[in-house]
């Protein structure tokens, strides 16, 4: 097995301060900007996963930049550069709480939610007589309000509203620029043979602008099927063949774990973590038509040190 990135302990020039998140570790400097390191960590029902998965980082670095480069006409970023295969460099915003979901299809949470017999979410009706991974009549929102520690908390739009999480002006441009977003991703995996079935958006303020943040369209942040067969495969009510981390979550539910109290997280056999890389590889070479080209792992540390701190001095 490769050299993973599992925790990093960083001291980059005009450093402030670090936040170790579920994946990224994000080092706040001087000038208002950030450097995001993405992690080999895995994390799947609010749990982050005992052993890293080799080049993970890499995958989502690289495809989030893809993405945010191909978005940036329809809503300003925080990306300013990547100076190495695991990091992204950028503007410092103040994260917006609430994190904007849209899903386009009956799947994930809103599938197990339906299977318990409920049909709205985050106040939004579900028809009635979908099947898992039916498509919904037009892509829905169901926003969370992102929680200081455990799981993420369904909210509605008239919720966040009343509570005065988000002014309504910027919740109403918010959910513009989810739809807008969600658009072209879903074009630009049309394009590679794909469908966006759901994925998340976080966004932040600077200087009362509103920013783009964090990654979007990874395999963390969304769920992808495979166009070809998909209505054949519904029609017969069979599994959808899908790149995501969902394959992995289903994995942790046959071997008794969804991150309830006094479940333990099962031991990810060698094997099993070999075919998460090779997953992670598949996703970003379907999703951006380009050949993945592992960085040299042998000292990934000094690697993204030496990166960024040549980054810097360019400034």
């Amino acid at each position: 097995m490769s050299n993973t990135i599992k925790n990093t302990n960083f001291q980059f020039p005009g450093q402030l301060s670090v936040y170790n998140g579920k994946v990224r570790d994000v080092y706040t400097l001087e000038n208002d900007l950030v450097v995001m390191v993405a992690s080999d960590r895995i994390s799947a029902f609010d749990h982050i996963l005992p052993k890293g998965i080799p080049y993970k980082g890499q995958v989502l670095n690289q495809i989030a930049t893809i993405f945010l480069d191909a978005t940036k006409d329809i809503v300003p970023n925080w990306l300013l550069a990547s100076p190495d295969p695991t990091v992204s460099v950028g503007l410092k915003c103040e994260p917006i709480r609430v994190e904007m979901v849209i899903r386009g299809y009956l799947s994930g949470h809103a599938a197990r939610e339906y299977k318990a017999g409920r049909r709205t979410i985050c106040g939004v009706e579900m028809p009635e007589g979908m099947k898992e991974n039916d498509r919904f009549p037009e892509p829905i929102i169901t926003p969370t309000l992102k929680a200081d520690a455990g799981h993420d908390e369904d909210i509605s739009r008239e919720e966040i509203i009343a509570n005065n999480y988000v002014p309504k002006e910027i919740y109403e441009q918010l959910e513009a620029y989810t739809r807008a977003l969600f658009q072209r991703g879903t074009e630009m995996a049309k394009e590679r043979g794909l469908l966006l079935v759901d994925t998340k958006y976080e966004f932040g303020l600077k200087d009362g602008k509103i920013y783009l943040i964090d990654e979007i369209h990874t395999p963390d942040s969304s769920r992808y099927f495979y166009a070809d067969g998909y209505e054949e495969r519904q029609a017969k009510g069979e599994d959808q063949k899908q790149l995501s981390k969902e394959f992995v979550r289903q994995w942790l539910i046959e071997n008794g774990f969804q991150g309830l109290e006094g479940q333990t997280i099962p031991e990810m056999p060698v094997d099993f973590v070999n075919l998460v890389t090779e997953r992670y590889i598949e996703l970003f070479e379907k999703i951006s038509g380009r050949k993945f080209e592992k960085a040299d792992n042998s000292n990934i540390t000094a690697r993204i040190q030496e990166n960024v701190e040549a980054y810097l001095k360019s400034k």
